[in-house]
């Protein structure tokens, strides 16, 4: 029995790459399936927030006018669309169709006494055309929360006494202002509603009477506001979401989608499955962002400010598949005047200036217009594909385990298959995420000690070795780690990991267990050490003595690999001289390389095996943080959210690019090695 299964599992590594290599095969028509959603839809459209233009006009002389010649303003810098919020008496009262008073306000306007006991709002309409308009709908959203109105008039105005705090009167959410719709329609904009879940209780028929009053106004987009979307409660015996997702359904009206949010609204994720996904990702150019541009800088300072937004925008398009961008903006006080400024001319440069955000992402190939969600793509031979992906990313990760442990490759086969058929009993999706781990980590890990392993047998055989076998083996190298983001793209391939409402797990897992496997492999498994002296090194190695020099290093190289991980991902913080840099490659080329692949660790792989294959055994250390470089080119895929034609070309650069800066690296090292030999004495024999 012991020698059939010696026999079987030395022939078991050639079949599970073949297991591997259909896999791949398999995952190509997954892999074009995604760039067909990519490319269904390539409308972008920049939608700015009227509510902020309402209080920016606030501050100025003629409010009204201001508007107007902003809105004709805006439409030149390219901006199509207007995101109309529901309607409040504070956005009324900005709109200079209503006044509002508290009761000392009133008592202290018509002179008169009013009870201490009261504390109402009291309510003038400011302009008789909109009036009738303005009372219906301000009567009906208070009467549906059981607050008494009574007619108040104060010298021939006529208007309200809303029996409730001015605090939250002012902000009781109602049905977008019919007026404002019919203005911006007037001026051609595209209109977007944002919608909140501030209306108690939530009444479909409600919903449903305002969504058929936006009709005459073409609406297709609703933004979600707040941190709940509208129909979400706490009871789960009501079906809010469900009869709000027919809803939209009804009126083909499909969801924005904010990206980089700290935490999705409450119920996106089952409104969003209810919709069939019919949902684009949304960009903000937030308030934060826009008080940047009046800050008291110096012109050359605005300038680079202005320049890095419009980079901003059309990378946000180009990498990340977003369609539409909400622009937010508000008055300030200036620091160098004391008066209120608005950012609305530096908006209109990001816009349409110089190197201008709308023009740049017309020449990617996209087009302005009322943006819309990507049309799904699907083969009938879905499911076995998918079987064959999970099939080949088992096959990788056993594969990966059995440079560890080679006589134990069956065992860890058959118990990897039972298990992804246990945990595919509970969660397919779940499944699909921990192989798509595996597979991101043991890809690159195989590569690396594969190529570790090929220089020990050319340094074992003394064979000799032209000079582009260290660039030949880079690339060989990196197609081997490219196998982690195939299955990637093949494994994670729903929707919700295109519009990043689910995602990708275990971003530092991928660039940090790669290190510590090959590093592993490097010291105790990559010379066919006996157990015995793999324990005998192990020893040597603890009782090593530690100079305060080693100490050093390893507190810098502990530095440095925290910084790196620090940087893994979205949330780390780039310099002003790095941002720099990037911006001029992404100019230049249009698509950058990741910095630490092509400037570090694929310089440093071809460095220490050029120096490897010259004899030098210890070199192969310094390949070995090349792993780095591999790593980050599967990671590069796990961004499902970016275009996969982008995350092929980066990854195609970093390795061109990574050759080209080796040449300097190897050139820096024999430069060093010569004035080392000519100033340094030999040792004495």
């Amino acid at each position: 029995m012991l020698n059939w299964y010696r026999r079987v599992n030395c022939l078991t590594l050639r079949w599970l790459w073949c297991l591997v290599i259909l896999g791949i095969v398999s995952s190509i028509p997954l892999a074009y399936q995604r760039v067909i959603t990519e490319s269904s839809s390539k409308q972008v459209e920049f939608v700015f927030n009227f509510s902020n233009l309402l209080a920016i006009s606030d501050y100025k002389a003629n409010p009204r006018q201001f508007v107007a010649d902003q809105l004709a303003l805006m439409k030149q810098a390219g901006i199509q669309s207007m995101a109309v919020n529901e309607s409040t008496l504070d956005l009324l009262k900005l709109s200079r169709r209503i006044e509002l008073f508290s009761s000392h306000e009133a008592a202290a306007l018509t002179q008169t006494s009013i009870s201490p006991h009261e504390n109402f709002t009291y309510l003038l309409f400011s302009e008789k055309e909109s009036e009738d308009e303005m009372k219906t709908m301000i009567e009906t959203s208070f009467q549906r929360m059981n607050v008494k109105l009574k007619p108040w008039t104060f010298k021939n105005q006529n208007g309200l006494i809303i029996e409730m705090p001015i605090a939250d009167a002012a902000r009781l959410p109602m049905d977008p202002d019919p007026v404002t719709l019919e203005l911006l329609k007037d001026r051609g904009f595209h209109i977007i509603i944002s919608l909140s879940n501030r209306r108690h209780p939530f009444s479909p028929r409600d919903m449903n009477d305002m969504l058929n009053r936006l009709v005459p106004f073409d609406v297709t987009s609703v933004i979600i506001d707040g941190d709940a979307v509208p129909g979400y409660t706490n009871d789960e015996k009501t079906d809010g979401m469900s009869l709000m997702a027919n809803l939209l359904k009804k009126h083909q009206v499909g969801l924005a989608y904010t990206e980089m949010q700290k935490a999705d609204p409450l119920g996106f994720d089952i409104l969003a499955k209810d919709l069939n996904y019919d949902v684009l990702r949304l960009h903000q150019f937030s308030e934060a962002d826009a008080n940047k541009l009046v800050q008291n800088t110096s012109l050359q300072e605005l300038e680079d400010r202005v320049q890095r937004f419009a980079d901003r925008f059309v990378l946000a398009v180009k990498d990340r598949n977003i369609r539409m961008i909400l622009l937010n903006a508000g008055a300030s006080q200036s620091t160098g005047t004391g008066m209120y400024a608005d950012p609305l001319v530096s908006i209109y440069s990001i816009l349409n200036g110089k190197d201008g955000a709308v023009q740049r992402i017309q020449e990617q190939g996209y087009v302005l217009g009322p943006a819309h969600s990507f049309t799904l793509s699907n083969t009938n031979l879905h499911e076995i594909l998918k079987l064959l992906a999970v099939l080949g990313s088992i096959s990788i990760i056993a594969i990966a385990m059995s440079y560890f442990v080679p006589s134990s490759l069956l065992f860890i086969f058959v118990i990897g298959l039972l298990g992804a058929c246990g945990i595919g009993m509970l969660s397919t999706s779940l499944l699909y995420k921990m192989l798509a781990l595996g597979a991101a980590i043991c890809a690159p890990s195989v590569a690396m000690m594969m190529a570790i392993k090929w220089i020990r047998r050319k340094q074992q055989k003394k064979e000799a070795t032209r000079l582009w076998s260290p660039f030949l083996l880079l690339l060989c190298t990196s197609l081997l780690s490219l196998i982690g983001g195939i299955y990637i793209v093949a494994l994670l391939d729903h929707i919700v990991y295109f519009l990043k409402i689910d995602q990708f797990i275990g971003v530092s897992a991928v660039s940090s267990v790669p290190i510590a496997l090959v590093l592993l492999y490097l010291v105790f498994f990559s010379e066919d050490l006996t157990t015995e002296e793999k324990m005998l090194k192990a020893k040597r190695i603890l009782i090593t003595p530690i100079s305060v020099l080693w100490i050093l290093c390893a507190g810098f190289a502990l530095v440095v690999m925290l910084y790196y991980l620090s940087r893994t991902g979205n949330s780390g913080n780039v310099s002003a001289i790095e941002s720099l840099f990037r911006s001029l490659l992404e100019n230049t080329i249009g698509i950058r390389p990741r910095n630490k692949e092509f400037l570090f660790a694929h310089p440093l792989f071809i460095l220490g095996a050029y120096l490897a294959l010259k004899n030098r055994p210890s070199a192969l250390y310094i390949m070995a943080v090349g792993v780095i470089g591999q790593a980050s080119l599967v990671d590069t895929f796990a961004h499902l959210h970016t275009p996969l034609p982008i995350s092929i070309i980066r990854g195609f650069y970093g390795v061109v690019f990574g050759s080209l800066v080796s040449l300097l690296y190897i050139g820096a090292w024999n430069l060093l090695e010569y004035i080392w030999r000519k100033w340094v004495p030999a040792p004495s024999p």
